[in-house]
């Protein structure tokens, strides 16, 4: 058979792809394998991270509707292309549906992995949201740095912000994220309770009112509170008056342009190709695809030796 009708008789089977039918309830369903369209190609999906913001639409929200769409809200994908010039080659993409066999992405929101990756599990969507969020603090040599909750993104902001040789103390919870971050290069790492001192730039990343409210307490006069948390959850509140009277930037980290995405997944790929960062240690657990609803409760759970969760396809 050509690889034409290669191609042809995939796109026309089915594929396993988890369907979150209710809040806390997802079960694999036979669905069809998507059809690319012009300037899109068909990957097979190796994995797919599971991002903090997948979870209020599992816990459940009166904004969202259910059941999701196939493969949703699965978008920290990566996999091999199948369709078009690229076929055969490993990627890290942009998507929404990737909690699934088979997933759809266009071309311009698709990194290339390069053969120092092989065999390594590459959530770039993830990755390359730590890079962005790093580009906007404007942290540098000689900042004095906190970083307010511990998690997969916590600790890769601690690393990124070691690297450029900022002095780094982290605040959090669990003694496991503390250790974990002195590992990623905090000088200090201390629990939330201890958030005592003032830095030039915060960086609240647990996505909580009671961090956000540590994390504002922390930067010092004219310093900078950098949100990069997943405050999608319900309203928050801010002491207004305080930062007014200490004149802070608040820079809410988060991007919306698929060209900037795609900028922090490359900056991700060089830098993990290049050994400047290693962030393997930072996934804890991983599940076949017919276990993503495990994979989503102990997000959600976040217990004790827990980062990152990813599932495989």
């Amino acid at each position: 058979m050509s690889s034409a009708a290669t191609s042809a008789a995939t796109r026309a089977a089915t594929q396993p792809a988890a369907v979150v039918a209710r809040p806390r309830t997802a079960a694999l369903a036979g669905v069809p394998v998507p059809e690319p369209r012009t300037g899109e190609v068909l990957v097979r999906v190796e994995g797919c991270g599971v991002c903090g913001s997948n979870l209020p639409v599992w816990e459940g929200r009166p904004w969202f509707s259910y059941p999701l769409e196939p493969g949703a809200p699965g978008h920290e994908g990566w996999g091999v292309v199948e369709t078009g010039d690229l076929a055969g080659t490993r990627v890290a993409f942009l998507s929404q549906h990737a909690f699934a066999a088979y997933d759809i992405a266009r071309v311009d929101e698709l990194v290339t992995l390069p053969s120092a990756l092989d065999g390594m599990s590459f959530p770039g969507e993830a990755l390359g949201c730590a890079f962005n969020v790093f580009r906007r603090s404007g942290i540098g040599a000689g900042s004095r740095v906190a970083v307010v909750g511990v998690g997969f993104l916590g600790a890769l902001v601690v690393a990124l912000a070691a690297d450029a040789g900022a002095d780094v103390t982290a605040y959090g919870r669990r003694a496991f994220a503390l250790d974990v971050a002195r590992t990623m290069g905090a000088r200090e790492a201390l629990p939330l309770e201890a958030a005592v001192a003032e830095f030039d730039v915060v960086v609240e990343a647990a996505g909580a009112q009671e961090a956000l409210d540590v994390a504002s307490r922390l930067v010092a006069v004219r310093g900078r509170l950098v949100v990069a948390g997943y405050h999608q959850d319900g309203p928050r509140t801010v002491d207004m008056q305080s930062w007014n009277w200490r004149g802070l930037d608040v820079v809410n980290a988060h991007e919306r342009d698929p060209a900037l995405y795609v900028q922090g997944m490359r900056e991700a790929v060089a830098a993990v190709a290049a050994g400047r960062l290693d962030p393997s240690p930072l996934y804890t657990h991983v599940f076949p695809l017919e276990r993503s609803s495990e994979a989503l409760d102990i997000a959600l759970a976040r217990a004790d030796g827990f980062m990152k969760a990813l599932v495989l396809a």
